[in-house]
Parts: C-alpha cells; sequence; structure tokens
C-alpha cells in the first residue's frame, strides 16, 4: 500500500496555492484545476487543496491566523534548503513553532501547522 495523496480544505484557494507553489515548490497540476480545487504533484504523491464553501468558511479561519494544533493530522514536506524556506516563511509574517525537542515548524496561511525536511 501506498499514500497516494491528501488534502486540506482552505478558504482563501488562490492566497494557499500561491503559498505551496511558491514558497514550498509544489508544482500545480493544471489538467485538475477547478474553480474550487487544485492539486499539486511531488514525485508522484498527490496533494490538494480544496475551497471550502463561503457560507461556511466564515469563522473556521482567524485573521491574522493563529497555529491551528488540534486537528489530528499534521505534514510534511521535503524542500530542497530548509533553513531558507523557513525563513521565507517568517519574513511573510507567519510564526515559526520552536519545539521543545529541536524541531522547528512553520504553518500556512491559514494556520495549518507542518515540518519540512
Amino acid at each position: 500500500m501506498t499514500l497516494h495523496g491528501a488534502m486540506l480544505f482552505v478558504k482563501d484557494l488562490e492566497r494557499m496555492t500561491a503559498f505551496y507553489a511558491d514558497v514550498l515548490g509544489l508544482a500545480v497540476v493544471p489538467e485538475t484545476r477547478l474553480a474550487n480545487w487544485v492539486e499539486f504533484t511531488s514525485n508522484g504523491a498527490r496533494f490538494s487543496l480544496h475551497a471550502i464553501p463561503a457560507e461556511i468558511a466564515t469563522g473556521i479561519v482567524d485573521s491574522p491566523p493563529v497555529p491551528r494544533e488540534e486537528g489530528a493530522t499534521k505534514l510534511t514536506f521535503r524542500v530542497a534548503d530548509v533553513a531558507t524556506t523557513l525563513s521565507r516563511i517568517e519574513s511573510m509574517g507567519l510564526p515559526l513553532l520552536h519545539r521543545p525537542w529541536g524541531e522547528v515548524e512553520a504553518m500556512d496561511p491559514e494556520g495549518n501547522v507542518f515540518a519540512l525536511l
């Protein structure tokens, strides 16, 4: 068995698409792009963003975002340079999360916490 993909529900699809493409370097799959759906590929695995309908999205994502650590899932992304990517995320005004065990995690513009390798 292999994991085929993962998906996040998001409030601002365009902003989140730009973050994952421009900051983490994921490649958008144009053939599957819809008004409420963006799929990325990386070494065969798929990562998708699905827009939350506006009438449901109100109140789900704080502005400014706060780390949403209460979820049962945390994604991990492999990037070319962890330090540079973390610096870029921090320069966007997004906090880095310094863990007691020495790891530094990050959050996306909607507060979803993730790790980098």
